[in-house]
């Protein structure tokens, strides 16, 4: 049997040779995060420059920027100050946050108002750190304190904040305030989880259409009563899109200063194929923009749990319609002639009937049709005839009695006039008349 030759096993090389890579390491990677530091300083904003304020309150400049800001004090008579809070300077770092970060001093005095910037936008001071988001997107909002654990988590909210994206609906309130009171909205009825080309579509759009309103419900578990009839029929795993435009009316009650909006009204248009694409939903977003085929709805859409009650209630809609527009498919193909001519007994036929004698006995007695005008003078002449009938019977001043004569002598002295008379005849002779039965 052959001999196994032994392992050799490699010596380690000397240290004095891993000193030099080790600290070549070192020195790069403190470089690193010195120029770091130094490229990543976040700016300060002046307060008493109030072009720059209004530019980050309200986005009123050139720049038309979001920003967050993170209310700093500013470091007085040389000293180094507090540090930068590591949630905001982590968030700052990742930069995939679509906003300018900057620091303030919120206990600035502003001095229009003679208030701190706390107190003018009503900043809780006591949430340290102490983050808001203001700009184009809208004046100072301040960001929950759940939210400023991490860098991550900030940057995950600032994103969710100011980058497009579709409302999750799930009640008819959010339907309204979020989809159907906007000029545009653009809804999608998922019929399932979303593919990945579902969402590459969705995000395509919201850049595309940056003044529709795009939002999405789940149809597996939700209902939308008084819309489902105008869609194709639900499918599990096909998913449905449709475009609202807001006709008028809105959602504001109105109070002593404003005017009430009135009754909001919507219109439609639907992708009638069942599934969705990029092109198919562009062409109908596109089309709705240009107001071509909106449908308006008597009822606005409702949001329920989806049961099989109202599945049949909605397949029944369905079936009557298609019944409705079968019927007049027919009616329309059928000649002239006959269409007024055969009276079957139902209740259409009876109509159609009376109108064709009406229009008969029209033309041959030359009876034009009553204006408006003509029906309201004939209504108030017949309303002048009825006032004169019944002021006949009414009782007036001239009917009643004379003062201090009671209304019940007026009636005896009647009845004593009526009542006198004279006898003609003999009592006796009438006495002879009867027999005595004795």
């Amino acid at each position: 049997m052959a001999k196994v030759p032994k392992k050799q096993t490699a010596k380690p090389p000397p240290m004095d040779k891993l000193l030099k890579p080790a600290a070549g390491i070192a020195l790069a990677m403190l470089a690193y995060y010195f120029m770091k530091g130094v490229t990543n300083e976040i700016t300060r904003v002046d307060v008493t420059d109030q072009l720059a304020l209004r530019e980050v309150f309200f986005g009123e400049g050139a720049l038309g920027k979001d920003y967050a800001v993170l209310c700093h004090p500013e470091a007085k008579d040389g000293s180094v100050g507090l540090p930068v809070s590591s949630v905001f300077q982590d968030s700052h770092d990742d930069g995939s946050a679509p906003v300018d970060y900057v620091l303030m001093d919120c206990d600035y005095i502003l001095p229009e108002s003679g208030k701190s910037i706390y107190d003018k936008f009503k900043l809780d001071k006591k949430k340290r750190p102490t983050v808001f988001v203001s700009g184009k997107s809208g004046p100072p909002k301040q960001v929950p304190q759940k939210h400023l654990k991490t860098g991550a988590m900030l940057t995950k909210l600032l994103k969710q904040m100011l980058e497009p994206h579709a409302a999750k609906i799930e009640k008819t309130k959010e339907l309204k305030e979020k989809c159907l009171n906007k000029e545009y909205c653009a809804l999608l009825l998922k019929g399932g989880k979303p593919e990945p080309y579902v969402k590459h579509a969705m995000a395509n759009l919201l850049g595309k259409y940056p003044n529709v309103q795009f939002a999405s419900v789940d149809s597996n578990l939700l209902f939308l009563v008084n819309l489902e009839e105008y869609l194709p029929e639900y499918v599990s795993g096909e998913h449905r899109f449709v475009v609202f435009k807001k006709v008028s009316g809105g959602l504001s009650a109105g109070d002593n200063e404003t005017k009430a909006e009135g009754r909001l009204k919507t219109s439609i248009l639907a992708l009638d194929t069942p599934g969705v694409s990029f092109g198919a939903m562009d062409s109908l977003v596109a089309n709705a923009l240009k107001g071509k085929s909106m449908k308006p709805i008597p009822a606005l859409p409702n949001i329920k749990t989806r049961t099989k009650k109202l599945e049949e209630s909605e397949r029944q809609k369905r079936d009557r319609k298609k019944d409705q527009a079968r019927r007049k498919a027919q009616e329309d193909q059928k000649p002239p002639q006959q269409t007024f001519s055969a009276n079957d007994g139902t209740k259409e036929g009876r109509r159609m009937e009376r109108e064709r004698r009406r229009a008969e006995h029209n033309s041959q007695n030359n009876v034009k049709p009553k204006t408006p005008e003509e029906i309201a003078e004939m209504e108030r002449r017949r309303r002048q005839r009825m006032e004169e009938e019944a002021a006949k019977w009414n009782i007036g001043a001239e009917d009643a009695p004379e003062e201090g004569v009671p209304l019940e002598d007026e009636w005896e002295d009647l009845g004593e006039e009526e009542t006198d008379y004279e006898d003609s005849g003999d009592g006796d002779e009438d006495d002879e008349d009867v027999m005595d039965l004795d």
